[in-house]
């Protein structure tokens, strides 16, 4: 799994900068705190904050057969105990409380006493499933995110070719032609679930997940980012002048990382991200505040 490595004036702010890179949510990542800022003269802080962060991977619970399904049942059947709560307690994986009813023997169906059986020797306990690392290459998911992209102009009706550059494991599919503003919709909310889609159709589907993927239709995404980096100096200067924050509305992570990296190099404002999404947004705030 890829780790991105982001850089702030605290902690919480490399956290923010690695959730808009990743473009998903705090509970979604793993975080590695490489370094703190340290407290100077006259309450300054000096140096940045450093963190690693990547997207948390998921175990995949792999199917059982049928036949041992059965076994497992059998097995919990041979070592049931005498009460149902036992049972129970036993089904979930936990340890009967010690005390005199633990310490006596049970008994099998023909009557026989039969010591009791300790929770570490079960039989049908099996060691938890790890996630198999993925085989698929990068190539792979590119191919099949530009077939399935390709097909989805044509379903929409629309005429456009497609085209694929590779960068490692970063995949950034565009889309040109006339009259693309359909897959585009009010405020990119189109392109974005054309996006996700793609992703679906080609990473989730073959198993990937150390690739990066980016859809861009008629070159919205590059106009969008000029005119919020337009926007973006308007409000630092704004929040200069009045020496209060301002909070923006509710953005997208691509969109959040645009005010991001326009405003790093400004020394005058600090930036973060507060909420949840969808309704996460960018705060900018004089750095002196």
């Amino acid at each position: 799994m890829q780790w991105v490595e982001t850089t702030g004036k605290s902690v919480e702010e490399a956290k923010s900068l690695a959730l808009d890179q990743l473009g998903v949510g705090e509970d979604e990542t793993d975080f590695e705190i490489l370094e703190e800022p340290r407290s100077g003269l006259f309450g300054r802080v000096k140096g940045e904050a450093r963190v690693r962060a990547r997207v948390r991977p998921t175990a995949v619970r792999p199917k059982l057969e049928r036949r041992d399904k059965r076994k497992g049942r059998d097995a919990r059947d041979a070592s049931a105990p005498a009460t149902a709560s036992a049972h129970d307690a036993r089904e979930q994986g936990e340890s009967v409380a010690a005390g005199p009813r633990a310490e006596t023997s049970t008994r099998s169906r023909n009557g026989a006493a039969r010591p009791p059986r300790k929770p570490q020797e079960r039989r049908d306990a099996k060691p938890s499933p790890q996630r198999e690392e993925s085989t698929v290459s990068a190539q792979q998911v590119g191919d099949e995110a530009k077939k399935f992209l390709t097909e989805l102009v044509d379903a929409f009706g629309l005429v456009g070719t497609v085209d694929l550059r590779e960068d490692g494991d970063d995949l950034e599919l565009t889309v040109s032609g006339a009259d693309l503003g359909l897959m585009v919709g009010p405020r990119g909310n189109t392109l974005l679930a054309v996006q996700d889609l793609t992703r679906v159709a080609s990473q989730r589907r073959l198993g990937d997940h150390d690739t990066r993927l980016r859809v861009d239709v008629g070159g919205y995404r590059e106009r969008r980012r000029e005119a919020l980096s337009r926007f973006a100096l308007q409000i630092a200067e704004q929040v200069v002048a009045s020496g209060e924050a301002r909070a923006l509305e509710p953005m997208p992570s691509a969109d959040r990382k645009v005010i991001h990296d326009v405003l790093t190099e400004n020394a005058a404002v600090v930036t973060r991200s507060e909420g949840d999404d969808p309704n996460r947004r960018v705060v900018i705030a004089p750095a002196n505040a």
